[in-house]
């Protein structure tokens, strides 16, 4: 198959490239022209200034849009905000809007999304895809995110958000950012500990790509965790067992709010028991299905 992907350069871009590529498929990325690297087959793109080389996007059978600014880079200003919200919402409405103008447009649109879509939810009762979009800053993004893609729906290309939990990887995200202070011992529980994580290993990821791009019928958002979703707590002392660590220091909530401010808040501090209720209908059978098999493996 031939798959054009944006954000090649990021976790789970370069996931995804380096998975299909190793399988047989050619992989051409969307990339932006102050890139630093190029390959032969690359597209330039810049969605600032609505430019793209729609002879280059021509014939491919799966666009996979994963670009965007890291929301946990940095504390959000309300610059750094809108550079969150305008990368994600802007960027994929015109890639979106652009596809569309193909002679030979892609079957499948796959757009990354979040499931900080359905805000928090203490209260631990399971969400599905058919979850309400929730409330706060993740949860406006991804709901304006996800509408910005489906302009390609409306010229019969099929349109498939997936909304992320916390990708599981060492090289990058909230896993990478965790270890050293376990490793130094200092590690435990956010919070209260009770706000839920929903996870997913990242190299789950890349054959959750190709599954979808292998169902002819499935439009619409699809919730990319594992099954068991766990408490902070839990996954705190997951962690700390698999490296031999205490993982009792808390870490308070007036604390993460001083350091991190809204961000932490968000990101650190509510959580929601999302399930992968249409992956299970569609008889994905998870590489991963629980939080400590998830971390063994990506740690050893």
């Amino acid at each position: 198959m031939k798959f054009a992907v944006t954000g090649s350069t990021g976790m789970i871009g370069s996931a995804v490239r380096e998975w299909l590529r190793q399988r047989g498929h050619q992989v051409n990325r969307l990339v932006r022209p102050q890139s630093s690297s190029h390959e032969p087959q690359d597209i330039p793109w810049d969605f600032e200034k609505k430019t793209i080389a729609l002879d280059r996007l021509e014939g491919h059978d799966v666009v996979a849009h994963f670009a965007g600014a890291n929301i946990a880079d940095r504390r959000w200003t309300p610059r750094y905000k809108k550079l969150i919200y305008d990368s994600r919402v802007e960027g994929t409405r015109f890639l979106a809007e652009s596809v569309t103008k193909l002679r030979r447009p892609p079957k499948l649109f796959l757009s990354a999304s979040a499931v900080g879509y359905y805000g928090d939810h203490p209260e631990r009762t399971p969400i599905d895809e058919a979850g309400d979009v929730g409330k706060g800053f993740l949860a406006e993004v991804c709901r304006d995110w996800e509408l910005a893609a489906k302009s390609a729906q409306q010229h019969g290309i099929r349109v498939v958000p997936m909304r992320f939990g916390m990708v599981l990887d060492t090289r990058g995200g909230a896993l990478a950012k965790m270890l050293p202070v376990f490793q130094w011992g200092l590690g435990g529980p956010i919070g209260s500990g009770k706000q839920m994580i929903s996870w997913i290993a990242l190299w789950e990821i890349p054959q959750i790509v190709y599954y979808l791009s292998q169902q002819d019928k499935v439009n619409g958002p699809v919730n990319v965790v594992a099954q068991q979703a766990v408490t902070n707590q839990t996954f705190a002392k997951t962690l700390g067992h698999i490296l031999s660590r205490p993982a009792v220091l808390p870490f308070p909530k007036a604390a993460v709010s001083l350091v991190f401010g809204e961000m932490g808040r968000e990101l650190l501090l509510n959580g929601a028991t999302v399930v992968p209720q249409r992956l299970q209908e569609l008889g994905y059978k998870f590489a991963y299905p629980d939080l400590k098999s998830a971390l063994t493996s990506i740690l050893k």
